[in-house]
């Protein structure tokens, strides 16, 4: 039970809390007036019916007594004439009295006012002990409510007078006064209601502006100012969220200066590094790779003129450590700066990174490119191959895969990568906390340019890598 109450109490406070301020004090405004009117004439009412009755019932008391006090003589002289004239002169002095009429002491109705008949039932429904000053009862009749009033006549011997007053008058006069309360509530209604909204106005502009400048503070707008509306509590917020607004703008300049100098140096660590790689490569190409050329050539020369057995198998031995050596300077010429990358661009480079990658590392790989055949600027060409290479990187040593697939497009005006395998996956947000050298480094590469990299993977599910780099230039 006690949760269910919880459970209701937390929807009330969800629906209540979703109503917009303005809703709230329009509500509570409008709400408070209705429900003092309504308070106000329950108590009107209560207070005006209990007093009518009670002036009603001392009235028909009051006019029921002086009806049995001269009723007396003509009872005596048994003048009927004058008892019914009496009982006439009581009805037309008194317009709230319907009826009137006096019993004889066995019951019997001597005289009554009533034009066509006396009621059935009537008689029994009020009856007085001689010894009672009066007798009331309320009765719900044809005309209303009644109040009857019965008192004995000379300690009930010579008989009882009886009276009927009616409350119609009465209502009457409650249901002028209560219109006059609805009518004043009304007309406070309707001076309340643009007072509500003015009211409403005043609180919650300040706090709407409020809100709008902190929407633009979260879109990294720092020039907005919030007015001081008035010197209260929301006038000093006011002052304490500019205040706070020109400290975050501070801090934002500070923070944008420290991330374009990390910016620049970046770009000049990542340019330098591809310079170093590129004269690197270069020099085993031209010079390393030369030089053991010679070697070898001078080698195949030597086994071949030489007639000594141990000096034609060492010669031949050399040789191939010489060919195999030229080989892996070649590779890591080709690692370093492939010369492809250069020469004829990015498609040329990648075609020929995956095709020694699968050579390595006999796992399938299927690359699809669409840049339509024109140079990209040259960051960018750079950009996407190191991404991609450190991609298959991290495929080869972690992945376990059994296929890649690798599709590089161009979309409008950016360049698009999509690398994925359908290795064992890893968790991304735990490799992130680790800070993963080769993921920090294409992330930021990426961003250097201004692009995005998303990677989605899940232990067992693979992973996915999407690349997206703008294009300043037109094709």
């Amino acid at each position: 039970m006690l949760a269910f109450w919880k459970k209701l109490l937390s929807k009330i406070w969800e629906v209540a809390g979703s109503v917009p301020i303005r809703t709230k004090i329009l509500g509570i405004v409008l709400g408070g007036t209705i429900l003092l009117s309504a308070s106000v004439i329950y108590q009107l009412w209560q207070a005006v019916t209990r007093t009518m009755q009670q002036e009603l019932e001392a009235r028909g008391i009051s006019i029921a007594r002086d009806l049995a006090a001269r009723a007396v003589d003509p009872l005596l002289l048994n003048d009927m004439y004058s008892l019914h004239q009496l009982i006439l002169d009581t009805q037309h002095n008194n317009p709230d009295v319907v009826y009137a009429f006096i019993q004889a002491p066995d019951g019997q109705v001597l005289v009554h006012s009533f034009e066509g008949g006396f009621p059935t039932g009537l008689m029994e429904s009020n009856t007085v002990q001689a010894n009672e000053h009066h007798h009331t009862v309320l009765l719900r009749t044809n005309e209303g409510l009644v109040w009857d009033v019965a008192v004995p006549i000379f300690e009930g011997k010579a008989g009882v007078a009886r009276t009927g007053i009616s409350t119609q008058r009465a209502e009457k006069i409650f249901l002028s006064i209560t219109t006059q309360v609805l009518l004043t509530t009304l007309v406070v209604f309707a001076i309340s209601l643009p007072a509500a909204a003015f009211l409403t106005f005043i609180l919650t502009r300040p706090i709407l502006e409020l809100v709008e400048a902190t929407r633009a503070v979260t879109q990294g707008d720092f020039t907005r100012r919030v007015r001081r509306w008035a010197e209260d509590e929301i006038g000093d917020l006011a002052d304490a969220f500019n205040a706070m607004i020109a400290e975050l703008s501070r801090m934002d300049e500070l923070r944008r200066e420290r991330e374009q100098l990390r910016r620049q140096l970046l770009e000049k660590v990542i340019a330098t590094q591809e310079d170093e790689r590129r004269r690197i490569a270069r020099e085993l190409h031209d010079s390393t790779s030369q030089n053991l050329t010679s070697l070898i050539v001078g080698l195949k020369t030597l086994e071949t003129t030489c007639d000594d057995p141990r000096i034609h198998h060492q010669a031949s031995e050399l040789r191939a450590v010489a060919s195999q050596t030229l080989g892996e300077v070649h590779e890591i010429s080709m690692r370093l700066r492939p010369r492809l990358l250069d020469d004829l661009g990015l498609s040329a480079a990648l075609e020929r990174q995956v095709d020694e990658w699968h050579a390595r590392h006999r796992i399938p790989v299927d690359l699809m490119i669409h840049t339509h055949d024109n140079r990209l600027p040259e960051e960018v060409e750079t950009a996407v191959f190191r991404i991609i290479q450190e991609s298959l990187t991290n495929i080869a040593r972690y992945a376990e895969a059994h296929s890649v697939s690798i599709l590089v497009e161009r979309r409008g005006n950016a360049i698009v990568a999509v690398i994925e395998d359908d290795g064992r996956g890893f968790d991304v947000d735990l490799v992130k906390k680790d800070r993963h050298l080769g993921l920090i480094g294409m992330q930021e590469r990426a961003e250097l340019l201004g692009g995005t990299l998303v990677i989605e993977s899940a232990p067992g599910k693979g992973t996915s890598i999407y690349l997206s780099i703008p294009l300043t230039g037109g094709p």
